[in-house]
């Protein structure tokens, strides 16, 4: 190997976070870190104590365990938008209806936080969609020619403008024979 190729000296962490991007850019990366961080105060704050000065507030409610349950299951469908994101329509609907019953069951959904946070979420995920490849993303394509341009020219250039020929679309041809029995259907 020369010592000008590519990759043999690259930091180990601009390769992680390259590998990190790839991951993330094909999957509903976001809508599953929101569904998460919805779900961490719907199952932390009833649990929680506040101390203000020689004051404790408990916010514990008699709905703990519910809260409890709605925020691993927020949880754990932020982690399957992530690692299993064929099913991510529905995982945001599941995530959008924990939400909504996290309102009176988990201490008006995590004080509004987990709520709007996992609403989001599950908005996200079910928005979201793969990208298809593009036709230029191939060694042809990364070598800087457009798609579409003619070779040789000039993106904003006078010869880009150039009358080049564009070949013309030709109708399709029909075949216009009768079949034996009129065109029409057996049961017609």
């Amino acid at each position: 190997m020369s010592p000008e190729s590519t990759g043999q000296n690259e930091h180990y962490l601009r390769v992680f976070w390259r590998r990190f991007r790839t991951w993330r850019g094909n999957r509903p990366f976001w809508a599953g870190l929101f569904t998460i961080v919805g779900g961490l105060p719907i199952a932390y704050f009833p649990y929680a104590n506040m101390h203000l000065g020689n004051v404790t507030l408990a916010m514990s409610t008699t709905a703990g365990a519910g809260s409890l349950i709605i925020g691993i299951l927020l949880i754990t469908l932020g982690l399957t938008m992530w690692f299993h994101h064929i099913v991510r329509v529905f995982a945001g609907v599941a995530a959008i209806l924990l939400a909504l019953i996290s309102i009176p069951v988990a201490n008006i959904g995590g004080f509004l936080v987990g709520f709007l946070f996992a609403l989001l979420g599950g908005a996200l995920s079910i928005s979201w969609a793969p990208g298809e490849p593009t036709p230029d993303s191939g060694p042809a394509g990364m070598a800087g020619e457009k798609s579409g341009a003619v070779p040789g020219t000039q993106e904003f250039g006078p010869e880009f403008h150039s009358t080049a020929a564009v070949p013309q679309q030709q109708p399709e041809q029909y075949d216009t024979t009768v079949e034996v029995d009129g065109g029409r259907h057996r049961a017609g």
